[in-house]
C-alpha cells in the first residue's frame, strides 16, 4: 500500500488527467446517496476517474486517484476490495452498508489502509451514484479548458467581454433587478443605466414600465433576445436583453445599452452565449455559498451518529481530536396549539441562524447541524477543566439573544464533556436525554445532567420497560380497559396520587376533584387491579407502569 502521488496522472497518450477534490465530489453527490465513513487523508485528495469493480476481481480494483464503486459485496464482505483499492492508490471507495456495525468495521479497515470510505445507502441504485460522480469529475475537466476558464471569470470580466463584443454598455442583474456586475465605459449612459448603477438596482418607476411592456415576462419565458426601442422622452436609449436560465428557472438578466455607436451585428449571438456562461457562473456561486456549510453539517451528523471517524472531521474543521468537546442541543419550546406551521418553521430557521453565528464566533471549529426539530452544536477544543462551563457560558448567551432578538423561546440540553472527539456521540446522547427530560418542565431553559439526573434515570427505565413486554404488568392494562369501558379516570387519579407521595389533598387539587373523590378512586383502583398499595415495591412498580402509559399516550 502506498500514498497517492501528488503529480497529475496521465492518460494513454500522455495528456494530464485532471481530477476533482474529494470534497467537491461529495458536495456534488451528497446526501441522501452516501455517508462519509472515513477520510484519513483529508477531503482535498484528488479523484480522477470513476470505476466499478466486482467481488470476483482479484486485481485492477482502481488506479491512482480512482473513485471505486464496489458492486456485489456489502458490508464486511467488501473489506478485501477496500484493501485492494488502497493498494492500487485509489482515492476513495464506495460500499453499500446495511448496519452500523458493518459501517464501523469497514471504517476501521479504511483508516488502517488510509483510503477514503463512503457508505452507500442500501436503497441507492449504483447507476445513479455513478452518474452523479462521473458528472462531477467531468465538470472539473471541462472547467480547465482554456477558453471556458477565461469566460468563467468573475461577472465583471464577463460584462466587459460582452461590452467589447457588442460595442455597447453592459449590466448583469439578478431576478430582483439588483445589479451584480457592469462594464466600464467612457461612453454616454442613459438615465436608466445611471440610476441602476448608482442604486445597485433598477429604479422602481423604470422597472414598473418594463413590466408593463411585458419585457420581464418575455425574458423569463426563454432564451430569446428582447429588444427595447429608444424612448428619448423617458431618457431611455435602445437596448437589448436576454434572460439567464438554469433549465426553466430564471437566474437573472444581461442588459446591453447602445452607446454612441449602434450595437454590433453580432450582439444577439454574443448575448445568447454570455447568458449561458453567466448561468454556469451564478449556479457555481450559489452552490459554493450553500454546499460548503451543508457539507460541514453532514460531517457533524455522521460524527454524532458515530459513523465517521473523528480524525477526518478534526482535519476538516481544524480541531484537535485529542481535546475535550461538548455537544449542546437546542429546540423551540412547544408552541401553542394554534401556532401556524410556517411561523414555526420561520422561528426554527431564525434560531438556527442565531446559533450558528454565536457558535462560529466562539470557536472557528464549531459545527452546527439540524436533525429533525433539534439543532446540535459541537464545541471542540475546550479547556480540560472547564469544558462544560465554557459550553454553558455560550449557551446562556444564545438563549439571552433568542429572547431579545427572536420571537422564539428555546430549551437547551448540555451534554457532559467528551474527553476526545471520538466520544462526542456519547455527549450527544446525553444532551438528547436531558432535553427529553426537560419537556415536563417548560419553565426550564438550560440544563445539564446534574440538573435532571433523576428524570433521565426514570426515562431510561421507562425505555427498558417499553422495549420488553414481559416486564409489563397486565393488571394496569385491566385498569386502563376499565376506564375506557366505563368512562372513569382511575388510572390518571392513581398516578396523581403516587406522584404526590400519597398527599391526597395536593393530588386532588391538581385533578380539581374533592379529596374524598380521590380516596374513592384510589381504593377502587386497588380493588380492580389487586395491587397492594401499602407495599413500597408494588407502589414503585405501579408508578413506573403508569408513567409508561402516559408517555405512550403523549406520542
Amino acid at each position: 500500500m502506498h500514498e497517492v502521488e501528488n503529480s497529475p496522472a496521465v492518460d494513454a497518450v500522455g495528456v494530464a488527467v485532471v481530477g476533482v477534490p474529494l470534497r467537491q465530489l461529495l458536495i456534488a453527490v451528497g446526501e441522501p446517496l452516501v455517508d462519509v465513513l472515513a477520510a484519513p487523508r483529508g477531503f482535498e485528495v484528488e479523484v480522477r476517474d470513476v470505476v466499478i469493480v466486482d467481488p470476483e476481481e482479484e486485481s485492477g480494483s482502481g488506479r491512482n486517484g480512482d473513485f471505486v464503486l464496489v458492486i456485489g459485496a456489502r458490508g464486511r464482505a467488501a473489506a478485501r476490495l477496500v484493501r485492494a483499492a488502497a493498494r492500487d492508490s485509489a482515492a476513495a471507495v464506495a460500499v453499500k452498508v446495511d448496519s452500523e456495525s458493518d459501517a464501523r468495521a469497514l471504517r476501521d479497515t479504511a483508516i488502517d489502509c488510509r483510503i477514503a470510505l463512503l457508505g452507500v445507502r442500501p436503497e441507492v441504485r449504483w447507476e445513479r451514484l455513478e452518474s452523479f460522480a462521473r458528472s462531477a469529475v467531468d465538470n472539473a475537466r471541462l472547467t480547465t479548458d482554456a477558453d471556458l476558464g477565461e469566460a468563467l471569470g468573475d461577472l465583471f470580466s464577463l460584462a466587459q467581454t460582452v461590452a467589447a463584443m457588442t460595442e455597447g454598455i453592459v449590466a448583469i442583474e439578478d431576478t430582483a433587478s439588483r445589479v451584480l456586475a457592469y462594464s466600464r465605459s467612457d461612453d454616454e449612459v442613459d438615465e436608466l443605466r445611471r440610476l441602476s448603477i448608482l442604486g445597485r438596482q433598477g429604479p422602481e418607476p423604470y422597472l414598473a414600465m418594463l413590466r408593463e411592456w411585458g419585457v420581464y415576462q418575455r425574458l423569463r419565458a426563454g432564451e430569446d433576445v428582447v429588444r427595447i426601442d429608444e424612448r428619448p422622452d423617458l431618457g431611455i436609449r435602445r437596448r437589448m436583453a436576454v434572460g439567464i436560465h438554469a433549465g426553466t428557472q430564471p437566474l437573472g438578466t444581461i442588459w446591453v445599452q447602445e452607446g454612441k455607436r449602434p450595437l454590433s451585428e453580432h450582439s444577439e449571438r454574443a448575448l445568447l452565449g454570455a447568458a449561458r456562461v453567466a448561468a454556469l457562473q451564478l449556479i457555481r456561486q450559489r452552490t459554493e455559498a450553500t454546499a460548503g456549510p451543508r457539507f460541514r453539517e453532514n460531517l457533524l451528523t455522521g460524527l454524532l451518529d458515530g459513523l465517521i471517524d473523528a480524525q477526518s472531521v478534526a482535519d476538516n474543521i481544524g480541531a484537535d481530536p485529542a481535546k475535550p468537546a461538548v455537544v449542546v442541543v437546542f429546540t423551540l419550546r412547544p408552541p401553542d396549539a394554534s401556532a401556524d406551521r410556517s411561523e414555526l418553521e420561520l422561528q426554527r430557521a431564525e434560531m438556527t441562524s442565531l446559533i450558528s453565528v454565536h457558535a462560529s464566533a466562539y470557536r472557528r471549529s464549531a459545527l452546527v447541524t439540524t436533525i429533525g426539530s433539534r439543532v446540535y452544536v459541537l464545541l471542540p477544543d475546550l479547556p480540560e477543566r472547564s469544558a462544560v462551563a465554557s459550553a454553558l457560558s455560550l449557551t446562556r448567551e444564545i438563549v439571552a439573544a433568542a429572547k431579545q432578538h427572536l420571537r422564539a423561546r428555546v430549551q437547551v440540553g448540555v451534554g457532559s464533556a467528551a474527553r476526545t472527539l471520538d466520544e462526542v456521540a456519547e455527549s450527544r446522547t446525553e444532551a438528547d436525554r436531558i432535553l427529553d427530560a426537560m419537556t415536563h418542565d417548560l419553565r426550564a431553559e438550560i440544563a445539564t445532567i446534574s440538573d435532571v439526573r433523576a428524570q433521565v434515570v426514570i426515562s431510561e427505565i421507562l425505555t427498558v420497560l417499553q422495549g420488553n413486554e414481559r416486564f409489563r404488568d397486565s393488571r394496569l392494562a385491566v385498569l386502563h380497559e376499565h376506564d375506557a369501558e366505563h368512562g372513569t379516570d382511575l388510572a390518571r387519579s392513581l398516578l396523581a396520587y403516587l406522584e404526590a407521595f400519597g398527599d391526597v389533598r395536593g393530588a386532588s387539587d391538581g385533578l380539581h376533584v374533592h379529596p374524598n373523590t380521590l380516596r374513592y378512586r384510589v381504593r377502587r383502583a386497588g380493588e380492580i387491579t389487586g395491587i397492594d398499595l401499602t407495599n413500597p415495591t408494588e407502589r414503585l412498580s405501579a408508578h413506573l407502569q403508569l408513567l409508561l402509559s402516559r408517555r405512550a399516550a403523549r406520542r
